[in-house]
């Protein structure tokens, strides 16, 4: 008798992750719970939420890949927005109540690129009331919903780029690359403010989350259709691809089995550590190239790797 790291083909099947192309009028809590009810109640998730309104990639999780969520919301993204100038409403987006109205037609093209182009890099910025920010073990929705309004700390952002595609009349179109927790909504509502003429987010689509790209996702009713024809997983990224940007390691098999039962191992005989000043996570894989887990070393101490999160399962063989 003994052990494998032999990951089943149902496993298989129904384990990764899925590019989800949301449409309108949904939360992303209701395309996870379609692909649920689709894939007959294996567990599903989502890594980064997007607003009802909102179109666009949603990485859902699916199986053992909703234990990795944590590593993809590092990932920075990608959205084409229209930022409607002349309004400001209480969302910041086209959902809220109009708060004030201003004429945006003297606003040229060249003071808009101008304002535009200042909030380009590191940026400070003010999450808004209606969102899920806790302050104080509460989400800041429930505050602004009974019209309250509660003192918020800036966080610091990065736009990695922003550009005009096009400018309609007082609606000008938006191509943003930037970080994790950055408000797309305040960004309109704070370049119409720096315009003078006020403004709010009209309509979002996320383009790409990471590596994950719009033009490869499925819609609800095409993953409703590939998997009703059993070609879905054809469509399923792995763990191991979309964990690619950890560094991967190499266990001997007797290592591979502490590794499965959670021990830590030694660093020696698992191939070239990644040279940092810091704790760093790492992919471990077995000598054939499958994934079992996560671990983390600690270069400073020159200590053993400890594993963080298992991924794959032990079975035993008669």
């Amino acid at each position: 008798m003994g052990i494998s790291t032999h990951i089943t083909q149902q496993a298989a099947v129904v384990e990764g992750v899925l590019i989800v192309k949301k449409g309108a009028g949904w939360t992303s809590h209701d395309v996870v719970a379609k692909v649920r009810r689709i894939l007959g109640g294996v567990k599903v998730g989502h890594a980064g939420t997007l607003d009802p309104t909102a179109t666009g990639v949603l990485p859902v999780l699916v199986g053992r890949a909703t234990r990795v969520a944590e590593y993809l919301v590092d990932w920075d993204k990608e959205y084409r927005a229209v930022l409607r100038l002349g309004e400001t409403t209480d969302t910041q987006d086209a959902t809220g109540t109009a708060l004030a109205q201003i004429d945006s037609s003297k606003v040229n093209e060249e003071a808009l690129r101008d304002v535009v182009a200042r909030f380009r890099g590191l940026q400070q910025q003010l999450p808004p009331m209606y969102s899920a920010v806790k302050v104080g073990g509460r989400p800041l929705y429930i505050a602004a919903r009974a019209g309250k309004n509660v003192e918020r700390e800036v966080r610091a952002i990065v736009i990695h780029k922003l550009e005009i595609l096009a400018i309609d009349g007082r609606d000008v179109t938006l191509s943003v690359v930037c970080s994790k927790g950055t408000y797309i909504r305040t960004l309109c509502a704070d370049i119409g403010q720096a315009l003078g003429v006020g403004g709010h987010l009209f309509a979002l689509e996320r383009r790409r989350v990471g590596p994950l790209w719009i033009d490869h996702a499925l819609t609800v009713d095409q993953i409703a259709a590939q998997a009703a024809i059993g070609t879905l997983w054809q469509h399923l990224i792995t763990l191991d691809q979309v964990l690619d940007q950890l560094p991967a390691l190499v266990v001997t098999d007797e290592q591979a089995q502490r590794v499965l039962h959670g021990g830590a191992v030694s660093p020696v005989g698992v191939g070239q550590l990644p040279s940092s000043p810091e704790l760093v996570s790492v992919r471990l894989k077995d000598e054939g190239g499958r994934l079992l887990a996560i671990g983390t070393h600690d270069a400073r101490t020159a200590g053993p790797i400890r594993i963080h999160k298992v991924l794959a399962e032990i079975e035993s063989l008669n």
